[in-house]
């Protein structure tokens, strides 16, 4: 019984070996696991379960003289069930073997697998309490609107722990006021501040932003992409830094970059709710400034009492710092 499963397996093998490259690419509705498996009976002699060890031995170098695409596809397109357990496993592992590097690119996906991993051994197991609490219940004290840069991500930089920080990105860290309507940003503002109850709202810009940069040189009039219909949100930021006509156009986009976060945070009093807590001082709003090219951070805090959204849009900040 044995020796049968083993020259059926060999036979399937040597058609497969036997076909050219173009049948292999062909359709795959024409060309079936069961109608290659159905062919290769057609041409074999009938005492083809007699197959002697010497054409094992040519079947097996046949194989291994196959291109790597050649045996994929070959191996795709075998029917794992008219063979034995062994050699399903086998090619199995082949097929993991060839996904895990595709043109010589590692699979990042492994490596997010290996990351994971890491997390659960070394973070989540060695606080598992903890975790099973945020799973009931979360209680964070801060809500941050931060860019959607990759090189800016908050919680790898300002090290926010699982639980501390009710989080939404969006392109240039923006919040539009009251009357543009509904976003998901202020969708987040709202569960935030309603539901969640944060004590502290952190709106973090960044250097090198191309978000302002393209709020920077796109025409007022000509708002045709996402991109640019978002960033005008920050339209009043662009306005009061060409008024520093003295700038240079880098110097004009960094500063570009502070001035819509003091935007954003005076669009936040927009909001009668979260105006409301300002008001109580049951919430803080906070600006925020990474210049990964220094790798330096700013921080301040909105002063409500001497800002005033309807009157100019004038804004004052206290608690200025500087982080180096």
């Amino acid at each position: 019984m044995i020796w049968g499963i083993r020259s059926k397996t060999s036979s399937i093998i040597t058609t497969m070996a036997s076909l050219r490259p173009s049948s292999v690419k062909g359709d795959p509705i024409q060309f079936s696991p069961f109608s290659a498996i159905t062919n290769s009976f057609t041409g074999f002699h009938r005492n083809w379960l007699g197959l002697r060890t010497e054409k094992l031995g040519r079947v097996d170098n046949t194989w291994l003289r196959l291109s790597p695409s050649l045996k994929e596809k070959s191996v795709l397109r075998l029917d794992a069930s008219s063979i034995s357990a062994g050699l399903a496993q086998e090619l199995q592992r082949f097929k993991i073997q060839n996904m895990s590097e595709t043109d010589g690119r590692v699979d990042f996906f492994d490596e997010m697998k290996h990351r994971f991993l890491s997390f659960k051994k070394q973070k989540y197991l060695g606080e598992v309490e903890h975790f099973k609490t945020l799973a009931e219940v979360q209680s964070p004290k801060f809500m941050v609107i931060a860019c959607v840069d990759s090189r800016v991500c908050p919680s790898n930089i300002l090290g926010f722990q699982p639980g501390e920080a009710f989080m939404v990105r969006n392109v240039a860290n923006l919040v539009p006021p009251l009357e543009n309507g509904r976003t998901e940003t202020n969708a987040a503002l709202e569960f935030a501040v309603k539901t969640l109850q944060v004590q502290n709202i952190f709106v973090i810009g960044h250097s090198c932003c191309a978000g302002i940069q393209t709020l920077m040189t796109m025409q007022d009039d000509d708002n045709t992409s996402f991109i640019e219909k978002w960033v005008a949100n920050a339209k009043v930021a662009k306005l009061r830094t060409k008024e520093a006509i003295h700038l240079s156009f880098d110097q004009q986009c960094k500063h570009c970059e502070k001035e819509s976060i003091n935007c954003s945070l005076l669009n936040l009093l927009t909001y009668p709710w979260i105006e409301e807590r300002v008001r109580k001082g049951t919430l803080s709003l906070q600006g925020g400034y990474y210049d990964f090219l220094r790798c330096t951070f700013e921080i301040w805090t909105l002063d409500f009492k001497e800002s005033n959204v309807s009157h100019g849009s004038k804004i004052s900040v206290k608690d200025k710092a500087f982080w180096c």
